[in-house]
Order: C-alpha cells, then structure tokens, then sequence
C-alpha cells in the first residue's frame, strides 16, 4: 500500500508462528502451509472474556503476527530495525491488533514504521487461566503466555530477514502486562541472544502485580468453579486440560465493585516462577539482561485508573474523600506489614497536608500512592539492577506527564495509565511525536538521540548516581531533563518499608482481612519512623559507653546485622527528623 509519506508500506497479518494451541499446554512449532498464504486479515485474538466478563470472544486458535515494512520509492528495505510489539491488559485482555474504532486499529504499526524506518510487528498471546494458571509444579507450571510470546520472539528471529529486517537488531517493547512481559522476556535465559534492546512503559517484572506468588491458590478456585477435583495437582491438571476453553475463561471474574482489598491484588493470573522459563526471582536474574539496552519509565498518575476504582470518589468532584479511605487503601496495599507498615506510610505520605480539608490535595495523594507503590518504584528498582548489572547496555529512564484526554476527569488528572500509547503509535491528534523518534532512534542505534529522527532535546542516559530522567510532554525542553524521581518516596518502599515488622502473612493474594491491630483509621507518632523501625527490629544495643550517640555511627553499627547494602545509609524520619545523609 501507499505509505503516509509517498513510499510505499508492505504490511502482512495473519501469519501463524506457532500451532495452534492445545489446552494448558506449551505452544509448538507450526508445521506450515501448502502453497502461497494470503496474509491480509488479522486473524482473531486469544480466547478472552468480553469487558463485561459475560460471555468469551476469540480463539484458542490464535497465534499470529502482523508485519508493517517500510519501503522506499524505487528500492526495497533490507536490514531494518525491528520493534515487536506486546499488548498489555492484565493478562486477561487484549490482542495484537488492539482496539478498533472505525476501522483504525490502536496497534497499526503503520505511523511507527514510516517515520522511523523500522519494522514493526504485533503479535497475539494467551491471557486469563488459559495463559497463566498454574498448579505451582509440573503438573500445570504455567507462564504458557509467555512462552507464546517467546515463540514469537524467535519466529521473527529466524524469518524477519526474508522481510527486510536485522535479526541482529531486534527491540521489544510493550506497556502494563505488556511491559512487565518485555521485563520478563529479557530476564529469561530462552531468549539469550534473540533480544537485543527493550522498552517497558509502565511495568517491569518487579512490579506487585507481575509475579503470581501463590498461584494453587487460583488454580483451586478455578478447579471448584468448573467441577474438577482439587487434592492432587496432576488430577486436577488433567481435568481442567479436558475442560471446554470457554467454560476455564469465564471461571475467573475480575470484580471491580465494592473491592475489600485495592484492585492490584485481584490480578490473579499472572506469570510465576517456574524454575525454567522464569528460574528464580525476577529481581535476581537481571544478570542475563546485562547486554540488552533498556528504556524504561511511567505515567505520572499511572495509578489514577487503579485509584478511581479502589475509590470512585476520586473522579466525582462533588463527593468529598477523607483521611480514612486513603488509610484504608494503604492498609490494603500494606498487609504484611500490619498497622507499622501502614502507619509508616500514611506518615510519609500525609506530611505535606497543610488542609485535610483540599480536596484535589487529598485525591492527588491517593493517586500518587498507588502510582509509587503499582508503577515507579519497582520501576526505579528495575532501573537500578539494569544498570549495576549492565556490560555493555544503556540504560535510559523516562517520565510521561502530557494531561489526559479523557474528559470526565477532573482537571488536575494529569497521565493515566495508557495514555501514552497514542502517542507511540502516532494516532490522530496525538501530538507531540517525539515519543516515535526516541523510541525508534533508541531501536535503531541503543541512544534514543541518535537515528533517523531528530528530537527536541537530548536524553541524558540514567546512572544510579545521578538518577537523569527525561519528562516528556509537549512542552518539552532543556528543563525536560531531571533528575532523582519521587527519591523520598522511592525511598521509603525500599529502605525503610521492608524493615517494618511484619503482623500478617505475606502473599499476593487477599485471602484474610487485616489483623484487628491494624486500626480503623491513621495513626501517627511524634517519634521519628526510623526509630520506631530500629526499636521493632530489637536491634544490638550500642557497645559505646554513651547515653547518647550520633544516629550514623549507630546504624553504622548496626547495620552489618541486616541483609542490605551497607552503602550508601539513608536517615529517614517524618517532619524534623526528615534528613537524608550518606555515610
């Protein structure tokens, strides 16, 4: 087809990667096709529930990718950049074409293509139980969207070429469920040598929700709910194989009303460490990504469609909310760590509340919250184990903090979750497309400044020293460029956060109420948290003959009997005590 600019676009959908799928089972090769394959539909995406989780749409027969070429004028591409696409949507939702609205796709890979001069390519993948439910050992162990996704990986791998495309320059990127799966692709050792940049817009394999911790507990659920025995996992497995596809994807519901726990924590079919595929904590492997160019960044109010779920007053400006609800949010999102941990939180949070009476001030909080805790510090944690592990990789990190569109929103609601994707994919309106050229500069040559499309400014790569990050906006400029995202709160989930002790068990299921010490509502202290912290934690007492001695040569101390780094310390407290000092 003519292409935007006056070339000409090759585009290709439909073509199967894989075999069709069998039940709870890994993909397999496909055996190919007779003949000439007519690759002008996309074809339908994995079985999934419909928004409204009444009925089911889409295939088992689902494994394909689209291909978008750009070509020239007179010549035809060769060894082009290659950008693979994965969909995000919780796992239970989506497909590689992406929504559809009189006929123009979310996911076209055209504008991407065109103005950059790489190959695009979108692909389906298994979501819901289908994808993801797993016994936790060999009878069912899961992650078989994932898989499905390396299938694709390496498809393209070994045929992009025929194409036009480098499969030596092979960059995959994705957003939510998406971008943790890019994190998890280029953590797992299958895909050695396959991946050679990554993008994730917000989420990475660290996040709350990535990584299913329990997850017999949802294949149990899911075995009661369509009639299969639950007290042997090779029993229960072979049943749900024998089950009808429809009948497993529509066992598991995703409520969204009257929630007693924030919605995070109803995520159930995620991926899982199954000692292959994924072989240990994510947060341990990032050794195998050490030459793999990473970029990677968030929304500033990611957190806002979890937030007005949690709390639907969040977008109502005439319901007022109070300090209560955001305790009761933290309080969910701080189970293991009881009435410490929540109290901890809400301290740091609630500081710089002059008026518990400002509205905006009190929702902005909320949304802020679960934006931290669901998206940037994992995602600043990511960024940091990318870098202190990385070879030869860059390692770039970004803000995105254009308004949202939505209208029902309150003004003040600044980047949702997923809005940027408009403006990767260059959809109508959505300007400023500096988001095409970084993303394919970056795909192209691993330095989002340098490649075939200019940018407004230069993106200074992130170190773990100076912390550069890159807002983005359409205002972009030289003050675009900054530095030490949200340090205090980052801080907090990372430093002081884990030495709470903990009051409940730990899981990311909700499976219990909070304990009854957790309280009803926010409690704070005058005593600085740190020193609570230390109290708890019944630290060694000082062996210098003092009554009173300087915190650092205290924790100085002390601190060897803990399993962290002993550098660089970070002294944290609330009001006066709020200090931060390297030792």
């Amino acid at each position: 087809k003519l292409g935007l600019f006056g070339d000409y676009m090759d585009v290709f959908k439909g073509i199967p990667f894989a075999a069709p799928t069998k039940t709870l089972e890994d993909p397999q090769p496909h055996p190919g096709w007779p003949g000439t394959l007519q690759a002008k539909d996309y074809q339908k995406r994995c079985l999934q529930s419909t928004l409204t989780q009444t009925d089911v749409r889409g295939s088992e027969d689902c494994l394909y990718l689209n291909i978008w070429v750009p070509q020239g004028k007179k010549q035809v591409s060769t060894n082009l950049p290659v950008m693979i696409w994965i969909y995000g949507g919780a796992f239970i939702w989506g497909g590689g074409q992406g929504a559809n609205f009189l006929n123009n796709y979310l996911y076209d890979g055209e504008e991407i293509a065109s103005r950059g001069k790489v190959i695009v390519v979108t692909f389906n993948y298994r979501l819901g139980p289908l994808g993801f439910l797993s016994t936790g050992d060999k009878a069912l162990p899961g992650n078989y969207g994932l898989k499905d996704q390396h299938m694709a990986i390496a498809w393209v791998k070994r045929n992009i070429k025929n194409f036009g495309g480098d499969p030596d320059n092979i960059t995959i990127f994705g957003e939510s469920a998406g971008a943790v799966s890019v994190s998890l692709q280029t953590l797992s050792p299958y895909n050695k040598g396959l991946i050679k940049r990554a993008i994730s817009q917000s989420g990475v394999g660290l996040c709350p929700w990535a990584i299913q911790k329990d997850p017999l507990f949802w294949a149990i659920k899911i075995a009661q709910k369509v009639g299969c025995p639950t007290d042997n996992t090779t029993v229960l497995a072979d049943c749900l194989r024998i089950t009808d596809p429809k009948t497993l994807t529509l066992a598991y519901h995703l409520d969204v009303i009257n929630l007693r726990y924030p919605l995070v924590h109803y995520l159930a079919f995620t991926p899982v460490v199954d000692g292959d595929f994924i072989p240990d904590d994510p947060k341990n492997l990032f050794a195998n990504a050490a030459d793999v160019d990473y970029l990677l960044g968030i929304n500033d109010m990611d957190g806002h469609f979890f937030a007005s779920i949690d709390l639907p007053a969040i977008n109502r400006p005439l319901v007022k909310i109070t300090p209560e609800n955001l305790y009761r949010i933290i309080q969910g999102l701080t189970v293991e760590k009881g009435s410490t941990g929540a109290n901890e939180a809400y301290a740091i949070y609630t500081q710089m509340w002059s008026n518990t009476e400002d509205q905006e001030v009190m929702k902005r909080t909320v949304v802020d919250l679960e934006t931290d805790y669901i998206f940037l510090v994992p995602t600043q944690r990511a960024l940091q184990l990318h870098q202190e592990n990385a070879k030869s990789a860059k390692t770039y990190s970004y803000l995105f903090s254009e308004p949202s569109r939505m209208p029902v929103y309150p003004k003040w609601v600044g980047a949702d979750h997923a809005d940027e994707i408009q403006y990767v994919f260059g959809k109508p309106f959505a300007t400023p497309l500096a988001m095409i050229a970084y993303w394919t500069n970056f795909a192209r040559t691993g330095d989002p400044n340098k490649g075939e499309s200019n940018v407004p400014i230069a993106w200074v790569p992130y170190d773990n020293e100076n912390g550069f990050y890159l807002e983005i906006n359409h205002k972009i400029n030289y003050q675009s460029v900054k530095q030490g995202l949200r340090t205090l709160y980052v801080n907090f989930w990372n430093v002081v956060y884990p030495l709470c002790m903990h009051t409940l068990g730990t899981g990311s299921k909700p499976l219990s109420e909070p304990s009854p010490d957790s309280g009803t509502g926010p409690r704070s202290s005058p005593t600085s948290s740190l020193s609570r912290v230390c109290r708890q934690l019944h630290w060694l007492p000082t062996t210098l003959q003092r009554s009173r001695i300087p915190a650092s040569l205290w924790i100085g101390e002390n601190i060897p009997t803990l399993p962290v780094k002993s550098s660089p310390l970070i002294f944290w407290g609330k009001k006066n005590g709020c200090l931060a000092v390297q030792v």
